[in-house]
């Protein structure tokens, strides 16, 4: 594997390329002819940075969860207690469809097709770090009386489920803000497993505690992926 993909390397061109053909034609419709001909590269030249289109995916895949996991531990640190960290996960969940729209749906339309493929051991090594993040704040949520008795495995299923697919009817130009379709999901989500409903209104608050480290961390994904501090990394 070759060295940290950086934004405007051409390393880092040739990844972000390959990344907007994925969201917008899928694993099969992209080639390393159209790939180049967009680039203004020979094949050659593709193949010398990244060998095969195999490891182009797995590379997208790692970027893209290494840049999420950054944003975890920004939550983290900054967020102690079980209901806002999982708050602030549906936050982020819902706003990768606009901030890093491009790799979100790239990652998402073929991570079930190649999640067991050859070659993808370390993205689903932070695939499974990330999720048990989740399940982890979940078990503690109910230990400390935050969360209502439930099934940790079952509701991490469902939480993650629930963002998945947002790329296939979510339009950030359209007339819902994503703030308000986050606060919407977090209402919903958090409203039902919380042991006391009303702190829900809080945690959803698009202008509350929580979206604030929300911003934070979406700083600390664009730092991972070599942008500067005011740039998102949107679609092509």
């Amino acid at each position: 594997m070759g060295g940290p993909v950086r934004r405007g390397s051409r390393r880092g061109d040739i990844l972000d390329a390959f990344t907007a053909m994925v969201a917008e034609r899928g694993y099969d419709g992209t080639n390393f002819g159209d790939l180049a001909a967009g680039l203004g590269l020979s094949k050659g030249t593709i193949v010398h940075h990244f060998g095969t289109k195999e490891q182009l995916l797995t590379e997208l895949h790692e970027t893209y969860m290494r840049r999420r996991l950054a944003e975890v531990r920004v939550v983290w640190d900054a967020l102690p207690g079980p209901a806002q960290r999982l708050a602030a996960f549906l936050h982020l969940g819902v706003r990768y469809q606009v901030v890093d729209r491009t790799a979100t749906i790239a990652f998402q339309r073929e991570v079930r097709r190649f999640a067991a493929a050859p070659g993808m051991e370390t993205s689903r090594g932070l695939r499974d770090e990330y999720r048990q993040l989740v399940v982890s704040v979940l078990t503690e949520g109910e230990r400390t009386g935050d969360f209502r008795p439930g099934d940790a495995r079952l509701r991490t299923l469902q939480l993650f489920g629930s963002v998945h697919w947002m790329w296939t009817w979510f339009d950030p130009a359209g007339a819902e803000p994503v703030a308000a379709v986050a606060a919407s999901y977090v209402d919903t989500y958090l409203g039902g497993l919380l042991a006391d409903p009303s702190r829900a209104a809080d945690l959803a608050d698009p202008a509350g505690a929580v979206v604030a480290v929300v911003d934070e961390a979406l700083a600390a994904g664009r730092a991972v992926a070599g942008l500067d501090a005011d740039e998102d990394v949107g679609p092509s």
